[in-house]
């Protein structure tokens, strides 16, 4: 009789699990609090043994031909450019894929074959009771179930996590930075083709992606721990006003306006999460909800496709979970704290927080396309 599992977050961590414990004889079912998949968002990495994994996936090509091939550039207050570059060229990039992130849950989803794997989407978990055994879940909506094991895959703010470990402020690092997202139609580029354009001034950054549908655009700033809650749709409205109106410089006055105005505006905390281990009992955690780098690392994607596999494949491998789970826990810890601690660089490269420090940043791109050319 299959082993019946349950994965919490339709997102790369949850389906990349989903797709193998499928293909090793689980019994799967994923549940999605959202109503359908959450296809927005600013482009993301797809690197290193991540690549690999999407080959075994039979997903590599797709991945491949949906990469987003830009020029990136860094300008003034004024829309000057300072610097101008083709990211994917650069030596540090090369062999990585850039890619929207809805066209990467898209393509994996699109894996899982649906007559064999369960996704339910409006619903959630709301508690868990361990056994010996196997697991009781209760959801939001509809009658509880057993599962043999359940695995967050739910995000920063992971719901599995808070039930089965504790509250979410127990392992979060928080990083001192916010930032907003927001897809629109609203902002007038300058730029006849695909695009990545970065303003920075002290503690704040503006981007935008400018490709065949729009605009995606995006706010970053430093600041200290605000009185906020991550369910609260107006509050960030107010805060991004507070940090950013008044503010002339470059595009930020439309990119505020068109935020103010956004059905779709994400707002959250950049942060990190560390755990002293991502498995107790039946339950595991994995993806951002496990051990968010935060996307100044640019390996939030990678590392929740490879913690997925790795720990299909130790459940594969063993008919003890607990020596699969400390596979995991002891072979995939390392190199998720060396991920971690790449953070600091990247914060003072995209928020500087001085004169030195901000022209170091650009002065840094200026060498790279020297290299890569």
């Amino acid at each position: 009789m299959k082993k019946q599992v349950l994965i919490s977050g339709a997102s790369f961590a949850g389906l990349t699990l989903a797709y193998w414990l499928n293909k090793f004889g689980y019994g799967v079912t994923v549940i999605e609090a959202g109503n359908e998949l959450r296809i927005s968002g600013s482009p993301i990495d797809v690197r290193g043994e991540a690549l690999d994994i999407a080959r075994e996936m039979g997903i590599y090509d797709q991945i491949k031909a949906h990469e987003f091939v830009h020029t990136d550039e860094i300008v003034d207050a004024e829309d000057q450019t300072l610097v101008k570059f083709a990211i994917n060229n650069l030596p540090e990039y090369l062999g990585d894929i850039e890619i929207h992130r809805g066209d990467l849950v898209k393509i994996i989803y699109k894996a899982i074959p649906k007559d064999e794997v369960e996704i339910i989407f409006g619903n959630s978990i709301s508690t868990l009771v361990q056994h010996e055994d196997h697991v009781e879940v209760s959801f939001e909506k509809g009658e509880p179930k057993t599962f043999d094991f359940v695995f967050g895959a739910d995000g920063t703010h992971s719901t599995v996590r808070r039930l089965a470990f504790g509250p979410e402020e127990d392992f979060k690092k928080f990083l001192g930075v916010y930032f907003a997202f927001a897809a629109t139609d609203q902002i007038q580029t300058g730029r006849a083709e695909s695009a990545g354009v970065v303003y920075r001034e002290l503690g704040k950054q503006a981007v935008f992606y400018q490709f065949q549908n729009g605009v995606n655009a995006i706010l970053v700033f430093r600041a200290p721990k605000l009185d906020w809650h991550y369910r609260d749709r107006q509050r960030p409205r107010e805060i991004l006003h507070e940090y950013f109106s008044g503010n002339n410089n470059w595009k930020i006055p439309v990119i505020l306006e068109a935020m103010l105005h956004a059905d779709d505006l994400y707002f959250d905390e950049a942060c990190q999460i560390h755990m002293p281990g991502w498995t107790k009992g039946r339950v595991a955690l994995i993806g951002d909800a496990a051990y968010a780098p935060s996307f100044f690392t640019g390996m939030g994607t990678s590392l929740a496709m490879q913690g997925a596999t790795l720990l299909a494949k130790a459940l594969h491998a063993s008919d003890d979970h607990e020596s699969a789970f400390a596979i995991y826990n002891d072979q995939f810890k390392p190199f998720v704290e060396s991920v971690q601690a790449r953070v600091e660089h990247s914060l003072k490269v995209q928020l500087p927080e001085t004169e030195d420090e901000l022209r170091a940043s650009i002065t840094a791109w200026v060498n790279e396309e020297k290299e890569g050319q």
